[in-house]
């Protein structure tokens, strides 16, 4: 359940220019700055449940769709999420930030703290991706390889989302009737609105990215890493590598969620998040 914010009328919303593109942001709060960025196919309304405690926290809480995604521009070339990240910290005067990352939206926190270190402050990485690390789960690879056969046909789009609702709603430890049906179809209609809005988008570039598969020691903020016992072997190995990796991490597992945490077993999710931003210098003021 969404946390009503203090005054909703403090929220400000609006456009970045970025190369060959624009991103869509919101903000509220004036505090210091946490970043929260979203998984794949998704957008930044996934972190409804958090963006509303951290505001009432006392901190600046920052959420975009990125390239591809959402309100913000569809991919036309190359491109580096992770320097389309910055340039909305610039736009933003936001000097340093805590990023707080799900799946592909930590992909992107571990390149910006490899490739800008002066940039940001704390990792919270939830269920994350790493650049320069292939998949390996059979389960993932076969439903990659139905997505990849997906496009292109008559009934292409709603075979896509279907695949990236097994993978990475339900996994691959339980059957779609399992899953909560409300999260579910709220996780569908999200990833339904970017197939169908940013299709011209697909094959159009790559993301350029830092590899920081091989570069996980560079990394000296403090950090956290959240994964659920229900999603992949790939994510569960990503968080182990980064937990063993970058220098003092500390792995959080979280009971009965699959890829999703931070909406699967929310109310667990925000105690460690908040525990973690208590621990640094942004002092949150009160518990979410």
């Amino acid at each position: 359940m969404t946390h009503p914010l203090t005054d909703w009328s403090e929220i400000d919303n609006g456009i970045v220019p970025i190369e060959d593109g624009e991103l869509f942001y919101e903000t509220a709060g004036s505090g210091p700055a946490v970043v929260l960025l979203h998984g794949g196919m998704l957008d930044q309304h996934m972190w409804d449940e958090q963006f509303s405690w951290l505001v009432n926290s006392g901190l600046r809480a920052i959420r975009y769709d990125s390239r591809g995604h959402g309100l913000s521009s569809t991919v036309t070339g190359d491109y580096a999420n992770h320097d389309d990240l910055i340039t909305l910290l610039d736009a933003l005067d936001v000097p340093r930030a805590v990023l707080v990352g799900l799946s592909h939206g930590s992909r992107v926190a571990l390149d910006a703290a490899i490739a800008h270190p002066d940039r940001v402050a704390a990792l919270a990485l939830a269920s994350p991706g790493i650049s320069g690390r292939a998949f390996t789960d059979p389960f993932v690879l076969e439903h990659i390889k139905e997505q990849v056969a997906a496009i292109g046909a008559p009934d292409g789009a709603e075979r896509y989302v279907e695949h990236f609702l097994r993978m990475w709603v339900d996994g691959p430890h339980r059957q779609p009737s399992a899953v909560h049906p409300g999260f579910r179809e709220r996780m569908r209609a999200s990833a339904e609105a970017n197939v169908m809005v940013h299709a011209d988008g697909l094959g159009a570039g790559l993301p350029i990215e830092v590899g920081a598969i091989d570069r996980l020691g560079e990394i000296q903020v403090p950090t956290i890493v959240l994964d659920g016992d229900l999603d992949s072997t790939d994510i569960a190995a990503n968080a182990h590598a980064i937990a063993l990796t970058v220098p003092g991490a500390r792995r959080i597992r979280i009971p009965g969620a699959g890829h999703m945490v931070n909406l699967e077993n929310t109310p667990l999710f925000d105690q460690e998040l908040h525990t973690f931003l208590s621990t640094l210098n942004y002092s949150p003021s009160s518990r979410p």
